[in-house]
């Protein structure tokens, strides 16, 4: 149906910067919103960022606001998330994430996922 590959994921110093991307596959990629979440060892998922169709307008958790940016390229079908000065807190899983409506809402969870791509931060 609709396939969400993540990539990016690494090791890096606190401080540090990543980027993660996410091809997406199966559906009209630029008419959908999408997102990240992550899970950490022993927590359960938590919602990072996401976006509307068009990219206009951009919505984050407190704990990565001013930190992380979400961004997508519809022509390419891909999204991204840009992570500057990490901290060891935001060691997890990280999992793209697509849903069925153009808009973002915060009660509606995703419909699809990635596979994950692990971020590891040390201190």
């Amino acid at each position: 149906q609709v396939q969400l590959v993540e990539s990016g994921g690494g090791l890096v110093q606190a401080g540090g910067s990543l980027r993660l991307s996410c091809a997406a596959s199966g559906r009209t990629f630029s008419s959908y919103a999408m997102g990240w979440f992550r899970q950490a060892p022993g927590k359960e998922r938590e919602f990072v960022a996401a976006l509307t169709w068009n990219g206009f307008s951009t919505y984050y958790a407190d704990s990565v606001k001013g930190r992380f940016t979400i961004s997508r390229d519809n022509a390419k079908n891909t999204l991204y998330l840009q992570m500057n000065n990490l901290k060891p807190e935001d060691t997890a899983v990280y999992y793209c994430t697509g849903y069925s409506q153009p808009l973002y809402y915060e009660k509606t969870p995703p419909d699809y996922w990635g596979q994950g791509t692990q971020v590891t931060v040390s201190s």
